[in-house]
């Protein structure tokens, strides 16, 4: 059976058609993904007082729930399911939150006045801070509203021995209800913890001075 050129010059227009469909299918993007971090540090908010009895403190690295080491971010339906926590499709943290909270802490930390000192700079009597995260989250009230909740646990060592513990809280409205608007709650509720945080440390009683050696009898 033999093809009219018609017919041929018709299939071959169809097969290009196609070809350049799928081509087109094929290098079409799709939502580009957008990070996040807790943008530049600026003045606090509230200057709280220096606590007199830290002139240095190790901060160690925030610890936490394995969701919060990695760079998805969630959020939750209170309204629908409180229990379920969803991650955004086109919005990730340009760090892990953990990496981002420990980054913002100890920013805030040592604009208070302390000096703020790794594990590995750490020499005996040193005060040591642990920082545990609870809770990490946007969480929508509504489907036009939604705020911020961070809660930490915070432990104060020295000598290997607890000096004293606090768990802070802090929720923050956020002024928009999409990834954007949690993203700057959060990082508004981070600089308030870490107020929260200076001003518990001011309140800690300072180490007692070290006895000094004897003389010996002349």
């Amino acid at each position: 059976m033999t093809h009219s050129p018609s017919l041929r010059a018709l299939s071959l227009t169809a097969a290009l058609a196609c070809a350049a469909l799928l081509g087109g299918c094929a290098t079409s993007k799709g939502p580009t993904q957008t990070s996040y971090d807790f943008g530049p540090l600026g003045a606090p908010a509230t200057q709280a007082a220096a606590p007199a009895g830290f002139p240095a403190l190790v901060v160690a690295d925030v610890t936490g729930p394995a969701t919060l080491d990695n760079q998805r971010m969630f959020y939750r339906l209170m309204y629908a399911d409180a229990q379920q926590s969803r991650p955004y499709a086109y919005n990730q943290w340009g760090a892990t939150p953990l990496q981002l909270l420990s980054q913002r802490l100890k920013a805030r930390i040592a604009q208070g006045g302390v000096k703020v000192l790794s594990t590995t700079d750490a020499t005996g009597g040193v005060p040591i801070l642990r920082l545990e995260v609870d809770e990490f989250a946007q969480n929508f009230d509504s489907a036009t509203q939604s705020s911020a909740a961070i809660s930490l646990r915070a432990s104060v060592f020295r000598s290997h021995r607890l000096v004293d513990q606090r768990t802070f809280t802090r929720t923050t409205p956020a002024t928009s209800a999409d990834a954007p608007g949690g993203v700057r709650a959060l990082a508004g509720t981070a600089d308030a913890v870490a107020a929260d945080i200076l001003a518990w440390l001011a309140t800690l009683p300072a180490p007692a001075p070290a006895l000094s050696a004897p003389m010996p009898a002349q």
